[in-house]
C-alpha cells in the first residue's frame, strides 16, 4: 500500500497555464482522505508555491521539498526537516565558470533571488516564486550567506551549448541538473529530488516501496529512480521515461488524476 505522494510541480501536477486541474485537486483531495501524504517536490521555493499549498489544503501536518531538495520544511511553519546548501566558496568557483562561459547566474537563499546582473530570467524566476530579486554582487556577499543553490539562467540554445562544456570535476562536486530549457542548477552533491523526498520519507516511517513519485524533467529523475513506483508523464522528457516504471497522460490530460486512480484509488 503506498503512503506518500511526491509531486513535480511544472508540467507534471501543473497544466500549461500553470494552474491545477479540478481533476487533479479532487484526485488528490481522495487521496489524503486515504491517508496518503501528498507532497509538493519542486525546484522552487516555499514562498513560490504558497499558493498552490492552500489550493490543495496542504497547511496542516504537511511538508514540502523545496530547491530540488535542498530543503524539506513544513508547509505551516517553515519548520526545516532537513537541508545540504553551498557555500560562498562553492559560489566564487561556479561563478568563475559563468564568467568563462558567458552566461547568466543567480542564486537562491531561503529569502530572495541575488544576481551580480538582472536579466529577464532572473526577473522571470522571482516574479514566478514571488520573491525579492536584489542585483548585488556576489563578493559583497557575507561569508555565512546560505545558498540553496545556484542557476545558470540564460537562452535555451545557450543553455544546451554549455551544458556540454562543463568540466567534469563540476559533475563530481556537485549536482548538476536541468530544470527547465533555460535552467540549469548546481545542488550540494548530495541533494536531489530523490535525496529530498527520502529524507522526508525515513522521518515519517515510511519505506522506499510505499512511496509513489510523479515527475516531468531531467531534475525529476533522481525521485523516480527512489521511489517504488516512479511515474513519468506522458509529456517528459525521454530520459525520465526511461527511467520510470510507468508513463502517465500528459499534464495536459490529468496525468496525476490517472495515476492515483489507478494505484492508489482502486
Amino acid at each position: 500500500m503506498y503512503k506518500l505522494l511526491a509531486l513535480d510541480l511544472d508540467g507534471t501536477l501543473l497544466n500549461n497555464n500553470g494552474e491545477i486541474s479540478k481533476a487533479n485537486a479532487k484526485a488528490i483531495e481522495l487521496a489524503k482522505e486515504k491517508g496518503i501524504k501528498v507532497v509538493l517536490a519542486t525546484g522552487r521555493p516555499i514562498d513560490g508555491i504558497k499558493n498552490y499549498i492552500s489550493q490543495l489544503n496542504l497547511l496542516e501536518d504537511d511538508y514540502v521539498v523545496a530547491f530540488n531538495g535542498a530543503l524539506v520544511q513544513k508547509t505551516r511553519d517553515k519548520t526545516v526537516i532537513g537541508r545540504k546548501g553551498l557555500t560562498i566558496s562553492d559560489l566564487n568557483k561556479i561563478y568563475e565558470l559563468s564568467k568563462k562561459l558567458n552566461v547568466n547566474i543567480h542564486i537562491h537563499t531561503d529569502k530572495e533571488c541575488i544576481t551580480p546582473k538582472i536579466s529577464k530570467y532572473s526577473l522571470f524566476e522571482a516574479k514566478l516564486n514571488s520573491i525579492p530579486l536584489k542585483e548585488i554582487g556576489f563578493e559583497d556577499l557575507q561569508g555565512d550567506t546560505v545558498i540553496n543553490k545556484i542557476m545558470f539562467i540564460d537562452e535555451e540554445q545557450i543553455i544546451d551549448k554549455i551544458s556540454g562544456l562543463i568540466d567534469e570535476e563540476f559533475h563530481d562536486e556537485y549536482t548538476v541538473v536541468r530544470s527547465l530549457p533555460y535552467f540549469l542548477e548546481f545542488l550540494n552533491k548530495e541533494v536531489n529530488k530523490g535525496i529530498g523526498v527520502k529524507m522526508l520519507a525515513n522521518s515519517l516511517g515510511i519505506s522506499m516501496d510505499e512511496v509513489i513519485c510523479i515527475g516531468d524533467h531531467e531534475n525529476d529523475i533522481h525521485m523516480i529512480q527512489y521511489a517504488g513506483l516512479g511515474v513519468a508523464m506522458g509529456n517528459a522528457v525521454d530520459s525520465l521515461k526511461n527511467a520510470a516504471d510507468y508513463i502517465t497522460k500528459s499534464n495536459e490530460e490529468n496525468g496525476v488524476a490517472h495515476v492515483i486512480e489507478k494505484f492508489i484509488l482502486n
